[in-house]
């Protein structure tokens, strides 16, 4: 791994700031493009919100899913998706939403669906989600998604002088935005791992921003009659290295378990992968480069001359 990333752990004199009106152009596209896609598309919500019946299946053979679907034909279901998974093809993924069934009527509709396809193949899983346990857990997941969000906004605000805060949290809510747009786009599940998935996103984010930070204002004070262009420049360098290689690191775990975690890990190690790229441009061009709109210096001269703010 060193040997590979032998370039980046050298001392870097990259002009990040250089780029920054395209990436201030690519942030915008992205974030309006994923408020379009929830606003037309929406969210392809799993079983457990939406309700429904979830069986995995097994078979000795290839399973042919055309004639799996004309043999479920006759189930009395609204709609059934068919997904073939494994590498050799005999392991089935079957999904019914049942938003107006109780449980006895998706229990029924279940042994119906064994009745059907009989003893040759294992139902390795099966899952039913009510209609009202689905919203319950989807009112659930929203509440706990906004207090750690807003946990993690009292805390950057704390940490750091108002426009550091500022640019940590645009920085925060660009990630998730960009990545429950592009859920949105490419029509993932959107589930309870998903939303577990989009909350560890967020502590990546603050983590990797809070380390960039931190070099920048400790630059600041170390270098006092360098430019704020350079210093800026300076500090995003100078951890660099550090950004790169734990990124990778993360981002090849996370790709291990997009292609080898199967399909009901599928969601929940995309939007992994994923977090952790976009999480990695916006430490760097959304909150960082966002600084260079203020004068840090006078910031933090003021704060040297008055530390506990304004007393009357």
């Amino acid at each position: 791994m060193m040997k590979i990333f032998k370039w980046v752990t050298k001392d870097t004199t990259i002009d990040f700031m250089k780029a920054r009106k395209f990436t201030y152009t690519l942030s915008i596209v992205m974030v309006l493009a994923s408020f379009a896609s929830l606003a037309v598309k929406g969210l392809n919500y799993g079983i457990d919100f939406s309700g429904g019946i979830l069986i995995e299946l097994k078979s000795e053979n290839k399973i042919d899913v055309e004639a799996l679907r004309k043999q479920l034909g006759d189930v009395n279901l609204d709609e059934i998706n068919l997904q073939s998974i494994g590498e050799e093809g005999n392991e089935v993924v079957l999904r019914a939403q049942a938003k107006n069934l109780n449980e006895k009527e998706q229990m029924a509709a279940v042994n119906q669906i064994k009745s059907v396809l009989g003893n040759s193949y294992e139902y390795r899983r099966v899952e039913l989600v009510g209609p009202q346990v689905g919203n319950e857990l989807k009112k659930a997941g929203i509440i706990a998604s906004l207090v750690a969000v807003l946990a993690i906004s009292a805390y950057i605000w704390f940490r750091f002088e108002w426009q550091f805060a500022v640019g940590a949290l645009i920085g925060l809510f660009h990630d998730l935005i960009v990545t429950i747009g592009l859920l949105s786009v490419l029509g993932f599940d959107f589930s309870l791992t998903t939303i577990a998935a989009i909350l560890t996103l967020a502590g990546y984010s603050v983590n990797d921003t809070v380390v960039t930070y931190d070099r920048i204002r400790e630059n600041l004070r170390k270098y006092k009659k360098m430019p704020q262009y350079d210093l800026l420049n300076k500090s995003i360098n100078d951890i660099f290295s550090r950004t790169i290689l734990t990124g990778f690191t993360t981002l090849f775990a996370s790709l291990a378990l997009l292609v080898f975690g199967g399909d009901t890990l599928r969601s929940f190690s995309f939007t992994i992968f994923w977090g952790i790229i976009v999480g990695t441009y916006s430490s760097i061009y959304v909150s960082a480069v966002f600084l260079n709109l203020f004068d840090l210096r006078a910031s933090q001269d003021e704060k040297a001359l008055n530390p506990f703010g304004n007393v009357e």
